[in-house]
């Protein structure tokens, strides 16, 4: 990457103006995997400790540090002659996210059926009506937030902080086929159309209908990550 890609990735804020030394190297961290997850840098860029360091105005310890967090994570590999490459998603990659969402998230709705109180739904159709209106306005980056705000409030109802902990630890490479999915507008339509068959069988405390829709709903999403990995490596 040079000075010009990573200008265009991240939010180049100063950062040393804003945090003290001990949080310096979690901000930047979250700057650089926020990039990489979010598609600013793409699978296959390289980076260079260095002039990421440089153009952030700050000391390459906090950089150095963070490119380590993420190659622990999975979002970078180290090149044989220096800096880091991102790594792209690969079909096992999809398939075992999906797996492991179906059954965390589907549990999760299954809770909220039960655990929830009434007025706690009032948000969740807030998201539905805000979901149709930025699809009306085919404005599809906002409706990968709110389709994300939507199962956080969803799965909030589970009372469970563990089970919640455990699908955030997900959150980031959610995201990323989340992105890739509702750019389709049909199943963008889909998505929003199950999120509110979601929100009656909660309301009714369906717990085994809600749970085997969330199952579905998913193994829809991992059908259509895989399509777009086959068609033109979208995710690669």
């Amino acid at each position: 990457m040079d000075r010009m890609d990573i200008d265009e990735a991240f939010d180049l804020k100063p950062l040393h103006r804003f945090y003290e030394k001990n949080s310096l190297g979690d901000r930047v961290f979250e700057n650089l995997r926020q990039a990489v997850v979010r598609g600013n840098i793409g699978p296959g860029s390289r980076m260079v400790e260095s002039r990421i360091a440089e153009v952030m105005g700050i000391s390459r310890t906090p950089v150095r540090e963070a490119i380590h967090k993420l190659e622990q994570e999975g979002l970078l590999k180290r090149l044989p002659r220096g800096g880091f490459e991102v790594l792209g998603l690969g079909r096992e990659d999809i398939e075992e996210t999906f797996g492991i969402r179906g059954v965390l998230e589907s549990y999760a709705a299954r809770l909220s059926a039960i655990q929830h109180e009434e007025k706690e739904l009032i948000p969740l159709q807030q998201k539905i009506a805000e979901y149709e209106l930025f699809l009306a306005r085919k404005d599809f980056d906002a409706l990968t937030r709110i389709n994300t705000e939507f199962h956080d409030l969803l799965y909030a109802l589970s009372r469970s902080p563990r089970l919640i902990k455990m699908i955030n630890e997900l959150r980031d490479q959610i995201f990323r086929f989340r992105r890739i999915i509702l750019r389709n507008e049909i199943l963008a339509a889909v998505s929003n159309d199950d999120h509110k068959r979601m929100l009656e069988h909660i309301r009714k405390r369906d717990a085994e209908g809600v749970e085997r829709l969330v199952k579905d709903h998913l193994a829809c999403g991992c059908n259509a990550a895989l399509v777009a990995f086959d068609e033109d490596n979208t995710l690669a």
